[in-house]
């Protein structure tokens, strides 16, 4: 009887492959259930803001005064607002101002964390001091009372100007983490192996500490998206977000302050309540798949 040869190499090859850390994190996201779930959610919702000129042909800024306040019917399927302007139009088109607000908001205020973050945690002292010092001034503020005091400071509210405004408002949680994070790579080997053999400050920072950083920023940026969505949301709700004409889920939501609306007219603030709900859920799975996937912890077999 013959007998199979055991060739240990071959047993051992699946565990002994290779594979960088963001490939491993890569392959623990998508393991991730609920996480692959908000990405495909979070990719129609945005094809469907991208596409809505695709979708309706009515114009979200103007409204007919001989329709106001319809019922949804076949021309206005979520009808119509105080002004006679599509509820469905309005939704998607609010869809696509709501998301570019999150995204860019999400991206100024990383980029602040992300250079006050390295400053402080790389340099130290005085420099660490005077960043620190602020950020401990900007957080003893309440968020929606430092927003409300620059917005009405401002004469005119812009997109632009708004996200500036939110950014300017919400970066010190993220410049704390990268703080830390550096704090925590600082004297690691290969950080002071770097230093002896004289390599430029600059370098170090972008070669050696931000990929290590790489993964807090990706989850903390991913969350932050969600929660300048509802602050975009809230701020509009009480008048002091994107003016109208201009459509957001947040504007949409102000008309349910109106009683008629609230109690007759479910069809005018429901969907983009919905909205933002569904939105913010989808986007918290993903944060939460990619701090499960950037944590060291979980990788065991």
């Amino acid at each position: 009887m013959q007998t199979k040869n055991y060739d240990p190499a071959v047993e051992l090859e699946p565990s002994t492959e290779h594979k960088s850390p963001f490939q491993l994190a890569v392959k623990r996201f998508l393991k991730n259930k609920l996480a692959i779930m908000g990405v495909i959610i979070l990719i129609i919702i945005s094809l469907t803001a991208i596409f809505a000129p695709l979708i309706t042909n009515h114009d979200p800024t103007k409204g007919d005064l001989l329709f106001v306040e319809q019922s949804p019917t076949s021309e206005h399927l979520l009808g119509t607002d105080a002004s006679g302007r599509d509820n469905f139009a309005r939704l998607l088109y609010g869809g696509r101002v709501s998301l570019t607000i999150g995204v860019s908001a999400m991206l100024f205020t990383v980029a602040i964390g992300v250079v006050l973050g390295s400053l402080s945690g790389y340099y130290g002292r005085f420099i660490d001091s005077f960043i620190m010092r602020l950020t401990d001034l900007v957080l003893a503020l309440p968020f929606i009372v430092l927003a409300l005091t620059i917005i009405a400071i401002v004469d005119e509210i812009t997109i632009s100007i708004f996200v500036t405004i939110i950014a300017l408002t919400t970066w010190p949680t993220l410049t704390r983490i990268i703080r830390a994070t550096f704090l925590s790579l600082k004297e690691q080997e290969f950080v002071l192996g770097a230093r002896a053999i004289g390599t430029r400050d600059f370098r170090i920072i972008f070669k050696h500490f931000l990929p290590n950083a790489i993964g807090p920023i990706i989850v903390n940026a991913t969350l932050l998206m969600a929660t300048m969505i509802i602050a975009e949301s809230a701020l509009s709700f009480i008048g002091m977000g994107i003016p109208q004409p201009t459509p957001t889920w947040g504007n949409m939501i102000s008309e349910a302050q109106n009683i008629r609306i609230l109690r007759y007219h479910p069809e005018a603030w429901i969907p983009p309540g919905l909205c933002i709900l569904i939105t913010v859920l989808a986007i918290n799975f993903i944060g939460d798949g990619l701090r499960d996937a950037f944590d060291p912890k979980s990788n065991r077999r």
